[in-house]
C-alpha cells in the first residue's frame, strides 16, 4: 500500500539523489546536486576528479577544528529488477519506509548531512571552527580514485582534518542503536600451492597440490592470531575460494588456487600476519606463490570530543545510548584516519542494504538530520579553541 509522504526537506533531497542511477563509478550528477545546495550557504565547493570518479570536497569556515561529512554517492546495481516492489530509481513511499536502491546506503545520509549543515549554518552564520564535505563515487567499487585520492591532495597541500563522521548504515535494529569508531584491518592473499600434473592411476608420477595443501590450510584457519582487545575481536582468516583441476576424476591437478582474507585487529600487524603465514607454509613444505593485497589497515577512535558528540546528539533525538563497535567489513574511513583524524560512522539501519527493495523508514530520515545536526553543536559552537581528545 502506497501511503502519501511527509512533506520533510531532507526527504525530498533524498528522493532526488535516488532518482540519480549513481552505480559505481558513475555520480550521475549527485555531486553537483549536493554542491549547489552547499555553495547557497556559503561552502567553497571543489570537485576533484581522479580516473572515472568523481570526489567532492567542500568547506565552510576560515579557521579553528575541521568537522567533516564524508560518504559516498555510488550505489551497488539494482539487481533483478523483477524483483523490487518499484523502481529502483524511483524512490517510492511503501506503507512506513522509503524504497530505492541507495535509500540506506547512503542517500538519505547524504540528504540529512546537507539539511543538517543548512540548519546549523542558518541559525549560527558565525560559528567557530570549519565544517567540511568529502564525497565519493566509488566506495562502493576498487576504492582507488575516490577518498584515498583525495586524502592524497589534501596532505599535499598541508590540510588535514579533526573530527569525521561517515554515513555509513551503523545502526542494526533502529536508528542510532549502534556506531561505528573503528574498524578491523583487511589483508587480502592469493595462494598458488605447485604440484605436478599426472594421471590420477599413476600418482607416483604426479604431485598432488590439494593433498599437500589440506593440512597448511587448516593450520592457517585455526592459527591463534590474537586474542584480540577491548576495542576488536581477534584477527580471523577466512578461506572465500579453492580452484584446482579440471573436472575430471582421472587428472591429478598441477596447481591449486586459494583467495583467503584477513580481519585483523591492532594487536597485530599485515607485515606480521605476512610473515607468519608465509612461515607456516613452508614448514609444509610447500611449493607456493603469493600475493598479498591490504584494502585498509584497522582505526580506532577512542572516547573523545567526537564520540561523545555522536553518542549524546543520538541519546537526545532517540532517547537511547548507542552501542560502540568496530565489527563489520571497512569503510572509506580507512583511508581518513591514518592522519589522527577521530573517525566515528553513524548512519540508518543496515538490515536491507545491497538487497533488493532496499529502504529506510520515513520517520529516521528527518531524525537522522536532527542527530547531524547535534553533532554540529556540540562540536562547533564555542570551539575556538580546538578540538579536545
Amino acid at each position: 500500500m502506497l501511503t502519501t509522504e511527509v512533506n520533510d526537506p531532507t526527504l525530498a533531497l533524498t528522493r532526488l539523489l535516488i532518482a540519480r542511477a549513481s552505480v559505481t563509478p558513475h555520480d550521475a550528477g549527485c555531486q553537483q546536486v549536493m554542491g549547489e545546495r552547499l555553495a547557497r550557504v556559503g561552502f567553497s565547493v571543489e570537485h576533484m576528479r581522479f580516473g572515472d570518479v568523481d570526489n567532492l570536497w567542500a568547506t565552510r569556515g576560515g579557521q579553528g577544528p575541521l568537522l567533516v561529512f564524508a560518504g559516498h554517492t555510488d550505489v551497488v546495481p539494482p539487481g533483478d529488477i523483477a524483483s523490487w516492489e518499484s523502481d529502483p530509481f524511483q524512490a517510492t513511499t511503501i506503507e512506513s519506509d522509503l524504497v530505492g536502491r541507495g535509500a540506506s546506503d547512503m542517500k538519505a545520509s547524504l540528504a540529512a548531512m546537507v539539511v543538517a549543515c543548512e540548519n546549523f549554518v542558518g541559525e549560527h552564520p558565525d560559528h567557530s571552527g570549519r565544517i567540511g564535505f568529502l564525497i565519493t563515487s566509488d566506495e562502493e567499487g576498487p576504492a582507488k580514485d575516490g577518498t584515498v585520492k583525495v586524502m592524497e591532495a589534501l596532505a599535499a597541500r598541508g590540510e588535514s582534518i579533526d573530527w569525521c563522521v561517515v554515513g555509513e548504515p551503523s545502526s542494526t535494529r533502529q536508528l542510532g542503536d549502534l556506531v561505528k569508531n573503528g574498524r578491523r584491518g583487511s589483508l587480502n592473499a592469493t595462494l598458488v600451492i605447485h604440484g605436478k600434473q599426472g594421471h590420477i592411476a599413476y600418482p607416483h608420477l604426479a604431485d598432488n597440490p590439494i593433498h599437500g595443501a589440506l593440512p597448511a590450510l587448516n593450520a592457517l584457519v585455526n592459527e591463534a592470531w590474537d586474542a584480540g582487545n577491548d576495542f576488536f575481536d581477534p584477527t580471523s582468516l577466512q578461506i572465500s575460494t579453492i580452484r584446482a583441476g579440471q573436472g575430471v576424476t582421472n587428472v591429478i591437478p598441477g596447481s591449486l588456487e586459494v583467495l583467503f582474507n584477513v580481519r585483523f585487529s591492532t594487536e597485530v600487524t599485515a607485515d606480521g600476519i605476512r610473515e607468519r603465514c608465509e612461515t607456516l607454509l613452508k614448514q609444509h613444505n610447500l611449493s607456493f606463490d603469493i600475493d598479498w593485497s591490504l584494502s585498509g589497515e584497522p582505526f580506532l577512535t577512542t572516547p573523545g570530543a567526537l564520540l561523545s558528540a555522536v553518542t549524546c546528539s543520538i541519546e537526545a533525538v532517540t532517547g537511547s545510548q548507542p552501542a560502540v563497535s568496530t565489527g563489520g567489513g571497512t569503510s572509506d574511513g580507512r583511508f581518513i584516519a591514518p592522519g589522527g583524524t577521530q573517525v566515528v560512522e553513524v548512519g540508518h539501519v543496515n538490515e536491507t542494504i545491497h538487497q533488493c527493495n532496499e529502504r529506510v523508514k520515513l520517520a529516521d530520515v528527518p531524525r537522522l538530520t536532527e542527530i547531524y545536526r547535534g553533532i554540529l553543536e556540540r562540536l562547533l559552537l564555542d570551539c575556538a579553541d580546538g578540538p579536545e581528545g
